[in-house]
């Protein structure tokens, strides 16, 4: 069982565009990130807690309380400004 993670923008030029992940039940947004910061260098840098980061599951804009599924797909990406 397992989930998709994406990156985008500047976090995708750091960590790729995607990577696949073990699901395990009860995992929400906020503990996937957790998970990958624990990972270290390059997420450590790129996801760390005082960066701004926006989150989508399977391609909703979410926060991080949001339960993931089994094959669910979870982005993440800075904020963006239009103009």
């Amino acid at each position: 069982m397992s989930i998709t993670v994406r990156y985008f923008a500047s976090l995708r030029e750091r960590l790729g565009e995607q990577e696949a992940f073990d699901w395990r039940p009860g995992l929400t947004v906020g503990a996937l990130r957790d998970e990958l910061l624990a990972r270290g260098e390059p997420h450590a840098g790129a996801l760390h807690r005082g960066r701004a980061v926006r989150c989508a599951l399977d391609r909703q804009l979410s926060g991080e309380e949001a339960l993931v599924a089994d094959g669910a797909e979870v982005a993440f990406f800075p904020p963006v400004t239009g103009g």
